[in-house]
């Protein structure tokens, strides 16, 4: 096993500098910053994931299988699971494992995930939820000072307040007992070796830990563990070990994923978070409990579905918004003819806007935790419903800046309230189809870069409660992504897999982004469909982003006039570069094409 492990961490370290060590990779240190929150200008998701723009990238062919994930190291481990007879769930794992040594600042067991998966011999489609769960000790005014009014960045960030239950690896879990093929333990073993012997610090990584140095300076464990003695942060192709997360990784491939949720591993868990709350400034919250963790359960859910042109688009449900809200832009473009109209054209970038400007107003005033609140899916995703909505949009010029959300409003349901914020875009995601026709998108998270800057175990922890509104009403009126003991809240999150018009698989695609990734999914489904660009295209392809506001347009010089050419519509347009990491699979007659974003590391891999 030693010469197996050595040999394929050589290969490991070979494809690492291939992509890594390119002389034309450059760096670009670009904000994807959501609008920043009257709340509080200090705002760190402000600050997300640096861009990594590289030379344009190719679409990969396959025959049998592939996966494609946000780094060389994780698709690499994934590949050799599925080369081995593993599924697509095995190959999921031990790629998530892997991203969580070489990309910590997106993801890991410290965080939550959603995956949504298609059985090839069944025709079976699912979802599986693992999305954090806040505490039983959290409240409604979980993040309001004692005035009421949000305590500020600093208290919420990284005093133990943000941190929900972690969902990774019980859905994981969930999943293989499903629709695993090889031995839990297996799947472990790359990341393992990976953590002992040692992996290259990738320029991503890299460029995050310079410009994430101040903010990190008050972390001690993360400083011990990313930066050198003198301050200085780790350099690109530097060798970074991670023992102590090989050490957790080791008991949890031995014992199941008990082994985190109960035991030493939970314990230091709560005790991390315990001990950032007792030295913060905003005291006078328990926390997280041994109870928490132990309670905490996976959920198997149905897929949300609608149709687009003659394809069937499905993904996740509340508690993400993703299914929802990706059916709803679809909805509503489904009566503009968009193959008609130029890419990159003012008029299809200005119906897109409109329509996603529309969806945003009803997820942020009526999505939240099922489980929690009463969230009326079918209302929202009806026909006849968007077919109404669609029609509110106007072809030649902007009617409302900010919409209002549109009455679908069950028996039961009170008014309510809009929720405020926005997501941090640390997120990663991969997409794999295996030889027996088995597929899952597969988005997890840790929230905003390097999560609550929290570490127990060699792995970060999650901030994914500040994804809940941080005031719990307005105007007297509840808001449904409010916090809550238990709750998960609400995710954008927008793994997807699209059916053709004969009902067999076609698509799997997803990315990280913050609230970003509905239309960054979006465009590039559009991308495909109306403009029958191949996926690699539809993943280059610049970014048109709404969120119920300013309409924000990539940064790029494929559509040089297209920010005046809105604004002359009645757009506010703002022109900025954008951090997604689309990874998405083409299942055609002749085979599978990958496509990986050319704004990050990841690579596609197949047989």
């Amino acid at each position: 096993m030693f010469l197996f492990l050595s040999s394929r961490r050589a290969l490991h370290r070979l494809a690492g500098r291939a992509v890594f060590g390119a002389a034309h990779t450059l760096l670009s240190a670009c904000e994807d910053a959501p609008p920043t929150r009257a709340a509080d200008a200090q705002d760190p998701r402000a600050n997300p994931e640096i861009a990594t723009q590289e030379t344009a990238k190719r679409a990969v062919r396959a025959q049998d299988f592939m996966i494609v994930t946000a780094n060389p190291l994780a698709t690499q481990a994934g590949y050799d699971i599925l080369k081995a007879g593993g599924s697509a769930v095995d190959a999921a794992i031990a790629a998530q494992m892997v991203l969580n040594l070489v990309e910590p600042q997106s993801s890991g067991i410290g965080g939550g995930a959603f995956l949504v998966h298609y059985a090839g011999e069944t025709s079976k489609l699912t979802t599986f939820d693992g999305r954090e769960t806040a505490p039983a000790a959290a409240t409604p005014e979980l993040f309001l000072n004692a005035e009421g009014k949000f305590m500020g960045w600093a208290q919420a960030l990284g005093s133990g307040r943000s941190t929900g239950v972690p969902g990774a690896l019980r859905v994981l879990e969930l999943a293989h007992q499903r629709y695993g093929v090889l031995p839990w333990a297996r799947l472990f073993e790359t990341a393992i070796a990976i953590a002992e012997e040692g992996f290259e610090v990738s320029p991503r990584l890299a460029a995050m830990l310079a410009r994430s140095k101040e903010r990190l300076a008050v972390f001690a464990d993360v400083n011990a563990y990313f930066y050198h003695g003198n301050g200085t942060p780790l350099a690109v192709g530097e060798v970074l070990k991670n023992p102590e997360f090989a050490a957790v990784l080791r008991d949890v491939a031995k014992n199941g994923a008990e082994a985190f949720y109960r035991g030493p591993r939970a314990e230091a868990l709560v005790a991390r978070i315990a001990q950032a709350i007792h030295s913060s400034d905003a005291p006078g919250y328990a926390g997280m409990s041994l109870q928490d963790l132990a309670a905490y359960k996976a959920i198997e859910r149905p897929a949300v579905c609608g149709d687009y042109r003659a394809y069937r688009i499905c993904g996740m449900g509340p508690p993400s918004s993703g299914g929802v809200t990706l059916a709803q832009i679809f909805g509503m473009l489904e009566g503009f003819d968009l193959a008609a109209l130029a890419p990159g054209g003012a008029p299809s970038a200005h119906l897109i806007a409109e329509a996603s400007r529309r969806a945003f107003a009803d997820r942020n005033y009526y999505l939240g935790d099922p489980d929690r609140v009463l969230v009326p899916v079918a209302g929202l995703i009806d026909p006849a419903y968007l077919e109404r909505r669609a029609g509110a949009i106007d072809p030649d010029r902007v009617t409302l800046q900010k919409a209002l959300q549109g009455d679908v409003t069950p028996p039961g349901l009170d008014p309510r309230a809009p929720a405020d914020g926005h997501e941090g875009p640390s997120t990663t995601h991969l997409s794999v189809v295996d030889a027996k026709g088995n597929a899952l998108a597969f988005t997890s998270s840790i929230e905003t870069a390097f999560g609550s800057r929290l570490m127990t175990g060699g792995f970060l922890l999650n901030n994914q409660l500040t994804d809940f509104s941080f005031y719990p009403e307005a105007g007297g009126r509840p808001v449904a992504n409010a916090p809550g003991p238990g709750k998960r809240p609400l995710s954008s999150m927008s793994p997807t897999l699209v059916f053709a018009p004969d009902g067999t698989l076609h698509m799997v695609i997803g990315s990280p982004g913050g609230t970003r990734i509905i239309g960054f999914v979006a465009k590039t489904i559009i991308a495909h469909i109306d403009w029958e660009m191949g996926i690699q295209d539809a993943i280059a392809a610049p970014h048109i982003i709404n969120l119920n506001g300013r309409t924000d347009i990539e940064a790029n010089d494929a559509y040089p006039n297209l920010a005046a050419e809105l604004e002359a519509m009645g757009h506010d347009v703002k022109t900025m570069p954008m951090s997604s990491g689309l990874h998405g699979i083409v299942i055609t007659k002749g085979g599978l094409i990958g496509g990986a974003d050319p704004r990050r590391e990841g690579v596609a891999m197949g047989d």
